[in-house]
């Protein structure tokens, strides 16, 4: 028998007052991916700020005051920042949620600047202090102008990159395959050239032409002096490791009868816990060392310094170094690095002990030995040549000629010599 329609059921009844029945409180929703997304996303934009902040107050004490109170602070948020970036910017390869648009500039903010930047220390090294100041002060300006970009206005809600930014997939193959692609074959291959184009730009600069590096290798530029009493200097810049087949041949080009000025320190007072040798380098790379190999013809002088000359930061610095190129990278190595701490203004000390002593010992060699001799042959470091070239020239030598060698052959190619023979009047 069928129930009669129009007879309602008393559970249908509505309660008295005619309220509707109370709701059962309902479970809270759990964030999804997209809120945990946004937060994310949210926190590499405020680290990038607060990166921002900090680098410019640091650099402005630094600058104007001298004052380091902020470097380590800064330097852990850097780190964590700078983490985060990485992160983000790998996350953008998988993810095609991620506002492209906002996050890509933040991700790409600091290795950008820091290539850019490498011309101008190359060639105002001296003024790095202001130069680090202007980039912070961008990195300020334009985290502001990002931050003000997510929130349409400096209204500071969190989270700083609303869900509403984010796109609406989860997951592209076209987008992974076009990130990979573009960082494979397009961002590496740039960065690389312009860090081989810079490299080259800086050997060039530091060394006043005598270093050249090319494709094929790391070329020197031997240039001959003359006086117009007939008296020649010839400067040879040297690299303590380097291709047999570059210290032979540029030991046959020395003249018989001349007399040469040879570099290196020596240590009379056992001063070094260990002696100053490039061996290890030189056989991890496939080289030879210097010592062994070059063996030039004509008469030897010594004219150098000897260590008891150096400061003892200094001498403690080199006994530190030659541990490394003795004994290579180990735990004693490593605890003996994390334990040195330079004194303040230690770079100065170490320039005027490195180079200037003895640059200013063998320029006094150079003037006693054109005393008697006509030809002077110098086979020095190429950091020391380009100051020894200009004081020869203030003594009234000029550049009769050129001549360049190849030092480090890349690649599997034999080492070849180039000579220029540029005379010039």
């Amino acid at each position: 028998m069928q129930p009669d329609p129009n007879i309602q059921s008393s559970n249908s009844n509505p309660p008295p007052g005619g309220a509707p029945p109370p709701l059962l409180p309902q479970p809270p929703r759990k964030p999804g991916f997209e809120r945990t997304l946004s937060i994310l996303l949210s926190l590499c934009l405020a680290l990038f700020l607060c990166d921002a902040v900090l680098a410019l107050a640091d650099d402005s004490l630094i600058l104007f005051f001298n004052s380091f109170g902020l470097t380590v602070i800064r330097g852990m948020v850097f780190c964590f920042a700078f983490v985060m970036a990485v992160v983000i910017y790998v996350m953008m390869g998988l993810t095609p949620m991620i506002p492209k648009r906002l996050l890509l500039p933040v991700a790409l903010f600091t290795p950008v600047t820091a290539l850019i930047s490498l011309p101008l220390l190359i060639y105002h090294f001296d003024r790095f202090r202001t130069i680090g100041w202007v980039t912070s002060l961008c990195q300020v300006i334009f985290a502001f102008l990002i931050l003000f970009w997510a929130q349409g206005g400096f209204k500071f809600r969190w989270p700083l990159v609303a869900e509403n930014k984010l796109g609406a997939r989860r997951f592209s193959r076209l987008n992974l395959s076009v990130f990979v692609l573009v960082n494979l074959f397009i961002l590496l291959p740039a960065v690389i050239g312009y860090l081989a184009f810079c490299s080259a730009l800086a050997v060039n600069h530091f060394s006043d032409g005598f270093l050249a590096l090319r494709p094929g290798g790391l070329t020197v530029q031997v240039r001959k002096y003359v006086r117009a009493d007939g008296k020649t200097i010839q400067l040879v810049p040297m690299s303590h490791i380097g291709d047999s087949h570059f210290y032979r041949e540029l030991s046959e080009s020395f003249p018989t009868n001349a007399i040469i000025l040879m570099e290196g320190v020596t240590d009379d007072q056992n001063l070094l816990t260990n002696k100053i040798t490039y061996q290890r380098m030189a056989k991890s790379l496939g080289l030879a060392e210097q010592e062994n190999e070059f063996d030039p013809p004509g008469e030897l002088v010594h004219a150098d310094v000897d260590v008891s000359e150096f400061s003892a930061e200094t001498i403690n610095l080199l006994n530190l170094i030659m541990l490394f190129h003795a004994k290579g990278v180990n735990g004693q190595t490593l605890l003996n690095l994390t334990q040195y701490t330079p004194p303040p203004h230690f770079e100065k000390q170490l320039h005027d002990d490195l180079l200037t002593k003895r640059n200013r010992h063998l320029l006094e060699e150079i003037d006693s030995q054109l005393l008697e001799s006509e030809d002077l042959i110098v086979p020095w470091g190429a950091a020391h040549i380009p100051e020894i070239a200009k004081e020869i020239q203030r003594a009234g030598f000029r550049l009769k000629e050129t001549q360049e060698f190849t030092a480090i052959q890349f690649g599997s190619g034999r080492n070849k010599n180039k000579s220029a023979g540029e005379k010039r009047d």
